[in-house]
C-alpha cells in the first residue's frame, strides 16, 4: 500500500459473502389507533420462575409504559440505552416500565436478555400473546402509555430516532414518548396521542406453510448459506441471525426488498471489471428470493436442506508468526455515535520483515464494523495514545468507551509509513503476489483504527492481527502503490478572498476529476475508492496509451458505510504512458441524507469527517526501482491555476 495522507481511510465493511442489515420496510402510512382512550384489560405478565403479576396490581401509579420488544430486532435493542434512562428518570415520577416479548422462545431467555441490555425494568414474555392482543401492537419496538385507571393515552414510537427500519435519522427532533408522559403528568391531554412505531412487523400467530412451488429448505436456505450466513448468525456483525426456518421468515420480506435493489449482499460496484468475493446474487436467486416471500414462506421438507454451512473460526491461513493486540480490552458503550479507535501495537522486531499476508480476529464481532492498519516508525502513534490516557485518567469506572488506544473519528492521527490494508466481516485472507510484501521495519508499530458499532449492550473487544512473514527477505520485493487524487474546484467565501478547493454549500452536483500516470510497466492488483460522506458517486477508468478506454470500476450510490479495497480477479498489466482516471460527483445539499451539516455549510478539502476528500488508491506491482510506479499525486486536491 502507498504512503499517503492520513486520510485514506474508511474501507468500511466488506461483508464476505454476506450481506449485513437488511435496511427497511417502509412504515404504514397511517399509525393504528385501536384501543386508544379504551380501558386495557388486565392482563398477567409472568416472569421465569412462572410468578404472575397482573397489571392492575399497579394501581395506584401515576402511568404504565408498557414496551412491546424483540431482542432480534435491532430497531428494538437501539433503544435499549434511551428506555433505560427513562424508566430510571419517569420511575421517580410514579410511572412504571414494562416490557413485553411476544416472540420470544421462553421467559427465561426474556429475563437473561433484558438483564444484557440492562433495561432496568421487567420484561416478560408474551405468553401466548395475550398483551399484543389486548393492545393491538404491531411492531417492535412500540410504546403504550396507560393512566392511572389503566387507560390507553398513547401509543406508537418512542421517538423519531428512526425513519425505517434500521434506516437513522440524523437527529432526533420529536420525542413523542417523553412529550406524553410530560403532559399526562402535568394533568394535560396528550396532544399527539398516535404516532406510526417503526421496527420489525410482529407475527405470533402465523401458520406455517409446508409446501410451495418454491420452498425454504430446498431453495431458499442453499442462498441464505452462501450469501447471508457468514455476518447473520449469533456472535456476528449482522444484527439478527439468517440460520433457521423461522428467522428467515422473520426477515422475509427484507429479504425480497433489499435484494431487489441490490442493496444485500453489500456490493456498491454496479459496472466494471471482475473481482474476487464478489458479492452479487444471480437474477434466478434474487426472483427465488422474491417468490418464496410472495408465496407464503412455504417450509417444504428439511430432508431437501442442505448440510448446515461451517464457518473457520480458526486462523485462516494456519498459525501466524506474529499475533499483535491491545493491552487489555476496551470497553464499547451501548448508544450513541459508532466509535473510531486506534490502537497502538507494538511489533517487538529487531529486523526488517516483509508481510506477505494479515488476518484480523475480533474477540466481539457483533460490535467490531471494520479495521484499518497502518505502520507507524516514528513512535508517532504512542505520544497520541500516551495523551488520551492521560486525558481519560479522571474518567469513572463504570463510563463506557474506555481502555487502551486513542479516538479519531478520522484516520490515525498522523500520515503513516504505509499500511497493511484493512479487515471486515467475511473477507478471506489471502496472500500478495508471489515475492512481494509491505514491509515493516524494525522496531516499528502496527496501529490499527478499529470501527465500533453499538448494539444496545456494553460490549468488550480485543481483536487481534496475526502477521505472516516472508520466509527470506532477500529477494522480495515491496508491494507498491499509488493514489489518484480528485482536483476540487476552488470556493471563494468573499471576493478578495484567494479560496481552497471544496463544494459549496446547497451543490447538488459538483463533479471533480483527477489522472495519474503510469511511469513504468506494472501490475494492478486492486483499486480503492474514498470519499466522505457527501460522496454520491465514483468511476474509475483506465486509458491505455493505445487502445479504448475501460471502466475499471463504477459506484453509482456511493456510501461511506460501505468502502472496501476491490481485488484484482484478473490482475491489469499496464504500459508507460497508461492515465488511470477518477471521476466523482458530491451532493452538499440538503436533499443528502448522508449530509453531516443541516443546513448544508460549504466543505473543504481536510481530514476531518466532515471535511470531504477524493482519492483512489492502487496496489501494485513492478520490476522497477521505484518505491511507486505512478506519477506523483497531487495529495492537496488543488485544482490547476486558473487562466487569466
Amino acid at each position: 500500500m502507498p504512503r499517503t495522507v492520513s486520510a485514506w481511510f474508511r474501507l468500511l465493511l466488506v461483508a464476505g459473502a454476506a450481506g449485513l442489515a437488511c435496511a427497511a420496510a417502509p412504515a404504514a402510512d397511517e399509525p393504528d389507533g385501536a384501543k386508544l382512550s379504551t380501558k386495557i384489560a388486565n392482563i398477567t405478565f409472568k416472569d421465569a420462575a412462572g410468578k404472575a403479576s397482573p397489571l392492575y396490581d399497579l394501581a395506584g401509579k401515576k402511568a404504565v409504559v408498557i414496551v412491546v420488544l424483540n431482542f432480534d430486532c435491532p430497531n428494538s435493542t437501539g433503544y435499549s440505552p434511551t428506555l433505560a434512562d427513562m424508566a430510571k428518570t419517569y420511575g421517580d415520577k410514579g410511572v412504571v416500565f414494562i416490557g413485553v416479548c411476544p416472540e420470544e422462545e421462553d421467559a427465561a431467555a426474556v429475563a437473561k436478555k433484558a438483564d444484557e441490555y440492562k433495561l432496568g425494568f421487567p420484561v416478560y414474555k408474551d405468553d401466548k400473546g395475550a398483551a399484543v392482543e389486548a393492545l393491538k401492537a404491531g411492531h417492535t419496538p412500540e410504546a403504550f402509555v396507560l393512566d392511572h385507571n389503566f387507560i390507553l393515552r398513547y401509543r406508537g414510537r418512542i421517538d423519531d430516532a428512526y425513519s425505517a427500519r434500521l434506516k437513522k435519522n440524523r437527529t432526533v427532533t420529536s420525542h413523542d414518548l417523553r412529550n406524553a408522559l410530560d403532559e399526562l403528568l402535568a394533568g394535560k391531554a396528550v396532544s399527539k396521542p398516535l404516532s406510526q412505531a417503526v421496527g420489525c412487523p410482529i407475527d405470533v400467530a402465523r401458520t406455517v406453510k409446508k409446501d410451495g412451488k418454491v420452498t425454504y429448505h430446498r431453495d431458499v436456505l442453499p442462498i441464505l448459506q452462501n450469501n447471508c450466513q457468514q455476518c447473520h448468525r449469533p456472535g456476528e456483525v449482522g444484527p439478527f441471525s439468517l440460520l433457521t426456518y423461522k428467522q428467515a421468515v422473520r426477515w422475509a420480506s427484507d429479504i425480497k426488498d433489499t435484494t431487489k435493489s441490490r442493496q444485500m449482499p453489500p456490493w456498491k460496484i454496479v459496472e466494471g471489471i471482475p473481482f474476487h468475493n464478489e458479492r452479487r446474487l444471480s437474477d434466478r436467486d434474487i426472483a427465488t428470493l422474491a417468490a418464496w416471500a410472495d408465496g407464503g414462506t412455504p417450509e417444504g421438507d428439511s430432508k431437501d436442506a442442505p448440510k448446515a454451512k461451517e464457518f473457520v473460526d480458526g486462523w485462516m491461513l494456519g498459525k501466524p508468526d506474529l499475533v499483535l493486540q491491545a493491552k487489555e480490552d476496551f470497553v464499547v458503550g451501548p448508544g450513541g455515535r459508532d466509535i473510531f479507535r486506534c490502537f497502538v501495537l507494538p511489533t517487538g522486531l529487531t529486523e526488517d520483515r516483509y508481510v506477505v499476508a494479515l488476518e484480523v480476529k475480533p474477540t466481539n464481532p457483533r460490535v467490531v464494523h471494520h479495521t484499518l492498519n497502518f505502520i507507524d516508525s516514528l513512535g508517532r502513534g504512542r505520544k497520541l495514545e500516551a495523551k488520551a490516557q492521560e486525558e481519560e485518567k479522571g474518567r469513572k469506572a463504570d463510563e463506557y468507551d474506555r481502555g487502551p488506544g486513542y479516538s479519531m473519528a478520522m484516520g490515525v492521527g498522523f500520515r503513516p509509513d504505509g499500511g497493511l490494508s484493512g479487515w471486515a466481516p467475511g473477507q478471506l485472507a489471502h496472500r500478495l503476489p508471489e515475492g512481494y510484501g509491505w514491509l515493516l521495519p524494525k522496531g516499528s508499530d502496527v496501529v490499527m483504527q478499529v470501527h465500533y458499532h453499538r448494539d444496545g449492550r456494553v460490549e468488550k473487544d480485543r481483536t487481534q492481527i496475526g502477521l505472516y512473514f516472508a520466509k527470506k527477505s532477500e529477494g522480495m520485493k515491496r508491494f507498491k502503490g499509488g493514489i489518484i487524487a480528485g482536483q476540487f474546484p476552488t470556493v471563494r467565501l468573499f471576493p478578495s478572498f484567494p479560496g481552497f478547493p471544496g463544494i459549496p454549500a446547497g451543490e447538488e452536483h459538483c463533479k471533480v476529476s483527477g489522472q495519474l500516470s503510469v511511469l513504468e510497466d506494472c501490475t494492478l492488483h486492486s483499486v480503492m475508492p474514498h470519499m466522505h460522506l457527501v460522496g454520491k458517486e465514483i468511476k474509475v477508468t483506465w486509458k491505455p496509451k493505445e487502445g479504448e478506454a475501460k471502466t475499471l470500476l463504477a459506484i453509482k450510490e456511493w456510501d461511506y458505510n460501505w468502502q472496501e479495497s476491490y481485488f484484482l480477479k484478473e490482475p491489469l498489466k499496464l504500459k508507460v504512458g497508461d492515465v488511470l482516471e477518477v471521476e466523482a460527483v458530491y451532493d452538499n445539499s440538503g436533499k443528502n441524507p448522508n449530509n453531516p451539516n443541516d443546513p448544508p455549510k460549504t466543505v473543504f478539502i481536510g481530514e476531518q469527517t466532515t471535511n470531504e476528500m477524493c482519492f483512489v488508491f492502487l496496489g501494485a506491482t513492478s520490476d522497477g526501482p521505484g518505491r511507486s510506479p505512478f506519477g506523483r499525486p497531487n495529495l492537496a486536491a488543488r485544482p490547476q491555476a486558473e487562466k487569466k
